[in-house]
This record gives structure tokens, sequence and C-alpha cells, in this order.
């Protein structure tokens, strides 16, 4: 009986916890962060994912609370993959974050006025360019395959596929060498930020201002992990 109760005191205790520290869905919480603050969030929050100590949230409240507004502190933008659900992987709630999905996080037009309305129009403080590892996307374009609409994606893809044939000491260029996967995934995402930067003068500006940063990370499928890019 006597651990029952101490038990009982601790989940008490830890369901405290995680409402202390479920963050404000406010105006003036959003513009009171940082953009390296957003970024130690997003952290926090993917390791309380693969910790398995995930924040028990209120859903419904959530909905009223956001009812009236949103005030989302980060746009991620990253593949469609079913594995790599950004609200879950970062233990966000309803409201946090925007997110965009779209085969290979390429970018396009759509994409980057999607950021523009989050950062310009919102004011969130991050844009964050989601890789994942065994990206399916990145390995077709590897390997060239052509398939309808999907070889207009895989053409996006192909100038980080033709810069990791200059970095990596291999001869195997094919989705089969997993180094060459990995590095292409990367330089994909690097590329997609400095895509963003081309062709957005109004994030350009907001990020040479210090308002936003714009940065890359890739999540592994196997452990969960995000690992955010120098």
């Amino acid at each position: 009986m006597k651990i029952s109760i101490i038990l009982f005191i601790f989940l008490i205790h830890c369901n405290l916890l995680a409402q202390d520290v479920t963050l404000p869905k406010t105006r003036e919480f959003q513009q009171s962060l940082t953009p390296d603050e957003v970024i130690n969030i997003l952290k926090e929050g993917n390791s309380r994912f693969i910790n398995n100590m995930r924040l028990e949230r209120e859903y419904h409240t959530e909905v009223k609370k956001t009812s009236q507004g949103q005030y989302p502190w980060a746009v991620l933008h990253g593949c469609m993959d079913s594995r790599v659900t950004s609200e879950i992987i970062f233990d966000t709630g309803i409201g946090d974050i925007f997110v965009n999905s779209l085969a290979g996080n390429i970018i396009t037009d759509e994409v980057i006025g999607s950021m523009e309305y989050g950062c310009n129009v919102v004011g969130s403080k991050l844009i964050l360019v989601l890789g994942h590892t065994n990206c399916g996307a990145v390995k077709g374009a590897i390997d060239d395959v052509e398939f309808g609409n999907i070889t207009t994606v895989l053409n996006e893809i192909h100038p980080a596929v033709d810069s990791a044939k200059f970095l990596l000491s291999s001869n195997i260029f094919t989705s089969s060498n997993s180094s060459f996967v990995e590095l292409v995934t990367r330089l994909n995402v690097k590329m997609g930020m400095d895509e963003i930067r081309r062709r957005s003068p109004a994030l350009k500006e907001l990020e040479d201002n210090g308002k936003i940063k714009i940065v890359g990370a890739i999540y592994d499928v196997e452990t969960g992990e995000v690992k955010f890019l120098e």
C-alpha cells in the first residue's frame, strides 16, 4: 500500500511538471522568443520524444485556446514520409508549429510563399528544412527513377546528387551506397536552405536582421533523433 501511495504521488508530480512546461499559445510568448530559443525548444521536444517522455496534453483545451488565433513559433518543411510527423517527433501541441510536407522536402514557390506567410505575416521565428534518413525520394533521384509526375519532384534533388559525386571518395553512386545517400540527403537540405534565401528576398531580409533563422536538420528513422546541421 505504501509503495502504491508513493507511486501515486510521483505520477501526480510528473503530471504537474508536464503542465508547467506546456508553452503558452499567445502572440506575446511568440514574439518574446529568439530564433535560438525556438531551436532549443525543438531540441528539447525531440529529446522527450526519443526518451518516451512526451508531455501530457489536453488537446480539447488547446483547440479552445487557439480558436481565435494562431501564433506558431516555427515553420517546418519536411518530406511527406509517413514516419516523419513533425508535431510528434518534436513533441509540440496544436498551434505551436507550421508544417509543410513535400516529397524529398523540395523547395517550390508555393512552399516559399507559405514560409513568408508564417514568418512575415504571423511572426514565426524559425524556418527548419527537415530531411530524413532512408528517404525514398533521395534514393529515386540517385537512381534516376522516371515515373509520371514523380520525375518532376526527383529532378529537384538532382543538383544535390551531382554535388555529392564530387565530394565522396567512391565510385558507387547508387542508392545501395548508404554513405552516398546520407551525403545527398544532407546536401539536399542545405541546398534547400540556400534556395529559400535566394528566392525570397523577404525571408532573407528577416534572417539578415536577426529576426529569424533558416536552419536544417536530419531525422533518423531508426532512432527518432533529429540532428541539426552546422
